[in-house]
């Protein structure tokens, strides 16, 4: 039995499972705390856990502790909370009711609004940003597939928890300017909702000059709105920020070899908002192109490109038939259009 720290990975999803798998595997005590689903799914076929890279890992349902009733978190040293954004909330009443205060907690979620969230809970625990710069799809049967590149990265603290959860598959670093690179992942999480109206696997819709320009085109848009608003997103590429969508406009075969390090993912991976969306459940597109819109709202900016995305967006979760497969000429004129509406 593991004598290091007892971890619980609270909502368990594909990113939750991944992590808290490896961890597991690695002979961490973990405790998934996932739906009933999940649970059913690891405990008829255990856990896989692969990678674009080559990595396998399988772990029998007896090599993990499954559970769906929060009072495992009594027991939780740390808890990683990997619940979407919506649940952030409920997750943090349930953390602050049955862990210990000084736990460490640590929020591996998209979306800005979510450290925020906890800490209105939490006040008396050591609470972490985080993020999570790869993509983990959901493959059936247990099996959970890390489509692309990057380390985990967590806000600096008293101690060194980074070291405690790094792993040779796993690496975790601690930076002091969390708030900035998770502002930079913010950004490039904008992409994910173009990717699920799209329906083309990520690698094939970078490798598409026209979806590119659109990208680049929603990057620049919400750049301006965050700089107006005094923040300044950093990436944990050496690229600025400020050059992304020049970089984007770029000629394919230009495009292909200067930011070789984007397209090393999975040909077939997806945004975890493609998932939800073909899978028929709600998106966090509040949490991401909502942010824009209420920010550049609030200082009283247009946002033509991302206003677009939330009502499609909007209109592809209303008719729950999947991925819209939609092209871009369709998205650019609904955006021309919604120009033309406003101005009438």
């Amino acid at each position: 039995m593991s004598d290091g720290p007892r971890i619980v990975v609270a909502g368990a999803g594909a990113v939750g499972c991944f992590v808290g798998g490896l961890l597991a595997g690695a002979g961490h005590a973990v405790t998934l705390l996932a739906r009933p689903r999940i649970q059913a799914e690891i405990r008829t076929h255990g856990l896989t856990l692969t990678d674009f890279g080559g990595m396998a890992r399988y772990l029998s349902a007896d090599d993990l502790s499954l559970a769906g009733d929060e009072t495992c978190l009594r027991d939780a040293d740390i808890v990683l909370v990997t619940v979407k954004s919506r649940d952030t909330e409920d997750m943090a009443r349930l953390i602050a009711r049955h862990s210990a205060s000084g736990v460490q907690v640590v929020s591996l979620q998209n979306g800005m609004g979510n450290r925020a969230a906890l800490a209105r809970h939490l006040p008396q625990h050591d609470l972490r940003a985080g993020l999570v710069p790869f993509n983990v799809v959901a493959m059936g049967q247990g099996c959970y597939h890390r489509a692309s590149s990057g380390d985990l990265v967590i806000e600096a603290g008293p101690a060194d928890l980074a070291a405690r959860l790094s792993l040779p598959e796993l690496r975790v670093e601690e930076r002091a300017n969390i708030t900035a690179l998770q502002w930079g992942k913010f950004l490039m999480n904008l992409n994910n909702a173009l990717n699920a109206l799209s329906g083309l696997p990520l690698q094939a819709q970078l490798q598409d000059r026209a979806w590119r320009r659109l990208m680049a085109d929603q990057w620049a848009e919400a750049l301006a709105v965050l700089r107006a608003d005094k923040v300044r997103p950093v990436l944990t590429s050496p690229i600025p920020a400020r050059l992304v969508p020049t970089l984007l406009r770029l000629p394919t075969p230009i495009f292909t070899r200067v930011a070789a390090a984007m397209l090393q993912i999975d040909p077939q991976a997806r945004t975890s908002m493609a998932q939800d969306l073909a899978a028929r459940r709600p998106t966090e597109i509040d949490a991401l192109q909502g942010e824009v819109q209420r920010r550049a709202r609030a200082l009283g900016r247009a946002t033509p490109v991302t206003d677009m995305v939330l009502r499609v967006m909007g209109w592809a979760e209303l008719a729950g038939e999947g991925l819209p497969h939609l092209p871009v000429a369709a998205l650019r004129a609904e955006m021309a259009a919604g120009q033309d509406r406003q101005e009438g």
